[in-house]
């Protein structure tokens, strides 16, 4: 029988590298159906948690949060793609990108969460691809709403929970939470409170991971 063990994924709605490493982790969860079945709860988590409304550009904002030249943009942008096609994700950067706030989309996605785990993983989804392959603005309540019709969530709801503040104290007390726990990167993938995997990890690392853990669970 597979062993049930809960997946807190603490994440960005604006964050590639999470696009990517969902989506490994979801594959590793396929190819390991039979030892292990999960639970997975989305985490809030803000790159850019005092993001002006109208955004900033991609390339102006890694030049001046990191520090990259436009070649080093460039190539990390093509990596990315390249990452995310790998596991079926299309990521289309151009020159004219930007990064947006995302707390309403964390607002959200923490309704969706007590809607319900499959609704939860739903939007995220819909969040991904809007933004990242559609280059739509995750801040704009239009285009959230369209994500929670896609996702089969109740857009009456939504609207409410957006003209209000509701749910804004939860995220900030979860995103305190998880940075008090060491986590100031993401994605961070927390198995059952206890293991924990960083970054982007190709499918077969989580894959990897998930055995390993099976196998320490039943054997305790």
């Amino acid at each position: 029988m597979p062993k049930s063990i809960k997946i807190d994924f603490v994440s960005d709605v604006s964050c590639p590298w999470c696009v990517v490493g969902l989506r490994g982790l979801e594959i590793a969860l396929e190819r390991t159906s039979d030892i292990v079945r999960a639970d997975i709860r989305f985490q809030p988590f803000e790159l850019n948690p005092t993001m002006a409304k109208e955004g900033e550009n991609v390339g102006e904002h890694v030049a001046r949060k990191y520090g990259s030249t436009v070649e080093q943009s460039l190539a990390a942008r093509a990596m990315i793609r390249d990452r995310a096609a790998e596991v079926g994700f299309a990521i289309n950067f151009t020159d004219d990108s930007r990064i947006y706030n995302t707390f309403d989309a964390h607002r959200l996605l923490h309704w969706a969460g007590v809607e319900g785990s499959g609704h939860q993983q739903a939007l995220k989804h819909c969040l991904f691809e809007l933004y990242f392959s559609e280059q739509r603005d995750p801040s704009d309540h239009e285009v959230l709403l369209e994500a929670v019709a896609d996702a089969g969530l109740d857009r009456a709801a939504a609207d409410e929970i957006l003209s209000s503040d509701i749910y804004a104290e939860e995220i900030r007390q979860a995103e305190h939470f998880w940075q008090s726990r060491g986590i100031h990167s993401v994605p961070a993938i927390v198995i059952n409170d206890r293991y924990l995997i960083s970054g982007g990890q190709p499918s077969d690392a989580f894959e990897k991971a998930l055995r390993n853990i099976a196998a320490e669970l039943a054997e305790a």
